[in-house]
């Protein structure tokens, strides 16, 4: 199963998410084809209801400690209520562009 699947699963089990959006964007990074490395992560649940945003952060992390002891580098964290996700009007913010930092180039 890839680190993506295991990430979803791990996501809708544990989160029972009302939106749900997982991109794998290593490609934008400076890694080999293929890689698992790098992921956006939009999560909308009603578990955060009355949750600060490190809270959220923190119950993700905890969740996918596996996953990133194991080689996710990077893990791009939008979570929202489901109240906070429609004042936002489903929209969350993209992704910056990564700006290097190959360990090729050091």
């Amino acid at each position: 199963m890839s680190i993506q699947s295991r990430i979803d699963e791990k996501i809708r089990t544990h989160f029972a998410p009302t939106h749900l959006e997982l991109a794998n964007e290593s490609h934008r990074h400076a890694v080999p084809p293929g890689s698992e490395s790098h992921f956006r992560l939009l999560l909308v649940s009603a578990r955060f209801d009355g949750l600060s945003p490190l809270a959220r952060h923190r119950a993700v992390n905890a969740c996918l400690a596996e996953e990133l002891a194991a080689g996710v580098h990077a893990l791009s964290l939008h979570t929202y209520s489901p109240a906070e996700w429609l004042t936002r009007q489903t929209q969350a913010p993209e992704a910056p562009p990564c700006l290097g930092g190959s360990k090729a180039e050091h």
